[in-house]
């Protein structure tokens, strides 16, 4: 899961949630404010990372 988390000038945080990296990072060209994007990964999720030999 990706969350962004977003600082609004009228000091309001908001935040948003996304199952990819490609789709958070869309929408965090369009959003005003600062912005952080965090990856959340829970102990017990199966990730599958490739390694390059």
């Amino acid at each position: 899961m990706w969350v962004i988390t977003v600082y609004s000038t009228d000091e309001s945080i908001k935040m948003f949630e996304y199952e990819s990296e490609l789709e958070a990072k869309e929408s965090l060209q369009s959003m005003k404010g600062r912005s952080i994007l965090s990856h959340v990964v829970y102990f017990n999720d199966h990730l599958v990372e490739t390694v390059a030999n």
